[in-house]
Formats: structure tokens, sequence, C-alpha cells
């Protein structure tokens, strides 16, 4: 049922290939993550980076830890082999990575993983390994979605309780880092959006991002059949279903993009109608505010929430609207383009049509156009220096509002040499005086 299996790397002596690098070889994927239990980690380590032209480095030498980065998403980590290996094993999470493999091929398996692993099946060692360390119920979510299996029923009914433990405060909630890895790791497959829902499903979400769940149940009408957490969840869907390289401050933000409407709802009394205004706005102050508590680099925290905040900008008519378009919000893009696109996909209610969505279509092609024509942004014809000594000012506002006037107009083709570019600032200037 398995492709046929992949070459591993070199055994160190004595060493076992452990947990999930001999789960995927098994069912004939590729590991890239390597876990071997070796006699000497720190020798099998050097031996490794030497084999691989990777570089070795402790992880905890006090401990033993060693890991080797030998490029191309290719990791090796190295542990003291146990004393007692199949007691080792009967402490992991889920029998599938309760394996282990020699380098003769022999297969460890005190749990049943390998049965397991051709049922397709995600089973739990026992209910007390989940409980030691609640991460491993999102794992679970991540495991099911990205590997293709489903949960028995015992381990889906422990991963719920201990989603349960976490939310009542009984059991420790595992550090951040960790829940964002579970999770990138969830968002990265193909799946995502599933695993979105799967992690609502198990009690999971409530405690990773609760924000996303005060949508649940709040109708939009209009362009939207879909409550504010489904279309969300149906974006996010749509975005990789088009753009399935997506980074991932992009599958963020489509996911989150309208994680401020339940905050800024209102019904217009006369009409019934709901109304969500600013919810762009709030959507991104929420948005920099969840992915800050899952410990994500600064730069990516900030271009999902600018690309959140943007997502409601409307698309020009025509093609000079297409060049400002393009002009102020180049570094959003392509991305904001394919938020947006995701966003009016999911979107299936009462007042869309396909003439509405071809319509929107069409405002994409126009800026992907003007995009094309102008890549990057025109050089200046001024400094901020040939500002002052023209208008003969100092240092202040006025000279970041010529500038930008100045950089729009180059963009929009309005201004083509350092004559017109003069001209241009001497005529702002007398308009404002």
């Amino acid at each position: 049922m398995f492709r046929r299996r992949p070459a591993l790397p070199p055994f160190p002596p004595g060493a076992l290939l452990v947990g999930g690098a001999a789960r995927d070889w098994l069912r004939g994927a590729a590991p890239k993550d390597f876990d071997w239990a070796a006699v000497d980690p720190k020798g099998a380590a050097r031996a490794t980076a030497l084999q691989t032209g990777g570089t070795a480095f402790p992880l905890d030498e006090e401990r033993g830890y060693w890991r080797v980065h030998a490029g191309a998403d290719v990791q090796h980590d190295f542990v003291p082999l146990p004393k007692d290996v199949t007691e080792d094993l009967l402490r992991r999470d889920f029998t599938v990575n309760a394996l282990a493999l020699t380098e003769t091929g022999q297969v460890l398996d005190p749990a049943g993983g390998q049965a397991d692993l051709r049922a397709r099946r995600l089973r739990m060692v026992s209910e007390a390994n989940l409980q030691a360390d609640p991460l491993r119920a999102w794992r679970a979510a991540r495991l099911e979605v990205t590997l293709g299996f489903r949960q028995e029923a015992a381990t889906e009914a422990a991963v719920r309780r201990v989603a349960a433990g976490l939310a009542a405060g009984l059991l420790s909630r595992p550090a951040p880092e960790r829940v964002r890895e579970e999770v990138h790791a969830l968002l990265r497959c193909p799946e995502a959006a599933r695993g979105v829902q799967r992690l609502e499903n198990l009690g999971l979400l409530n405690l990773t991002v609760p924000e996303l769940r005060e949508g649940i149940g709040l109708t939009q009408g209009g362009f939207h059949h879909l409550d504010v957490f489904g279309h969300g969840v149906e974006a996010l869907h749509q975005l990789l279903s088009r753009f399935p390289e997506a980074e991932l401050s992009l599958r963020w933000a489509t996911l989150l993009h309208d994680v401020g409407k339940p905050r800024t709802h209102t019904v217009n009394p006369e009409t019934g109608r709901a109304a969500f205004h600013s919810h762009d706005r709030v959507g991104a102050e929420l948005t920099r505010e969840i992915l800050t508590r899952l410990t994500l680099p600064a730069a990516e925290v900030e271009r999902a929430a600018a690309l959140v905040k943007a997502h409601m900008v409307p698309l020009p008519s025509g093609e000079r609207e297409a060049r400002r378009f393009v002009h102020r919000r180049r570094a959003l893009l392509p991305d904001l383009l394919s938020l947006m696109l995701a966003d009016r996909e999911a979107a299936r209610g009462p007042e869309s049509s396909p003439a509405t969505r071809h319509a929107y279509a069409l405002g994409i092609e126009r800026v992907l156009e003007a995009l094309e024509e102008q890549p990057t942004a025109p050089p200046p014809l001024l400094t901020g220096g040939d500002v002052m000594a023209l208008l003969k000012i100092a240092p202040g506002p006025a000279v970041g509002e010529a500038l930008r006037a100045l950089a729009e107009a180059q963009s929009l083709g309005e201004v083509r040499t350092l004559e017109e570019a003069r001209a241009l600032v001497l005529a702002q200037n007398a308009r404002l005086l």
C-alpha cells in the first residue's frame, strides 16, 4: 500500500533510526528529519556532518544531544542510545511514532505501530503519555491531517480530555513556540483548512486562536453564505487551491482576514442588515496580537497584519487607478491580490454571482498588468535635500509630503524628467501657501 522505500543515509555504528523518520521510511516517504539514538551522539553527529557536508552543533552538550543541518531542509538529531529501547519507545505519543529501525532493517515495534500504519490509523500509546505532554494533542490533529490518517475513537476521546484539561487549568499549557511549530506544520499542508476545522472539533482552537471562534454562528448575508468563522476557513482553502506555495504570513492573513468582524458587528435597525465597519483595522490589530502571542518573527507578524488591514481596499476600474494601486501597495503585492481573490471566491451568498466575480477578477488582472509593467518603483528624481533647497525650507513634514506626491506622480507616468519633478514640487507648495 505504501510507495517503494527510499534509500537511507549511513547508520552511525550501533545506532537506531527512531520515531517519525522510521515511520516515514516504512510508509515509503523520504524522511527529512532524522532522529538517531546513538552510542556516541557527538561522534555520530560529526561523522554525519562530514558525510553530508553539513554542520554539527550541540543542542544540549551535558545530556549529549546533537544536531546536524545537512542542507535542503534535511536535519539529523542525535541522542544517547537508551538502556531499554522498548521502554523508551513505549513512552512516545502514538504507535506509528513508537518505531525504531536497525541498520540491518529490523523493525522494533513494541506498540503495534506497523499495523496502524497499514490501516492509516492514529492510535495513542497510552493516555498517560498524552497527559504527560499536552502538546501531543495538537500533534494528533497535525498528523491526522498531514498523513491522511484517522484517529481511532479512544485516542480522539483522550485528545478531547487533554484539551478540556488544558482549558480548565488542570494541565500545564505547552510553550507558545511549541504550539506554533505544530500549527505551522498543519498550516503548511494542502489540507490546512480542514486542519483548522479539526482543531475546532477537538477543542484545541480555543487554546490556540480563540479569537477565530468568535465568528462561529455570526451570519453576514450579502455576498456571504457562511458564518464569519466558516468563511475564513473557506478562504484559506480557496487560497491554497490556487496558490499552494503561499507563504505562512499569507496563509495566516487569509485565515484571519475577517477576525475583526465579531467585535465590529452592528445591525441596521431599519434594514436588519449586518455591518462590520472598520473590521479591517480591528482585524489587523487582532492579527498582530495573535501572531505575537504565538511568537512568530516580527516581520511575519507585521506583514500578515498589513495584509489584513488592506484586504478591503477597492480594486481599480481603469489603468491609471491600477498604477496608483500598485504604487501605494507595492510592498504587499502580489500577496494582497491572492488574499482578495481567495476572500471573494469564498463568498457565494445571494449578492454574489458569476458576473460580480468576473468583474472582481478583471480588477485583479488590471493590477497584475500594472505590476508587470512596473515591477519596481522608479528611482526618485529628487532627494529630500533637493526639495529643501528648491523650496528653501528646513527639514519637516512638508518635505516628506512633497517626496510622496512626486513618487506617486512618477509611478503614474505623470512626471518623467527632472524639470517636471521640480515643477510639480513648486506647484504643490504654491497650493499649500
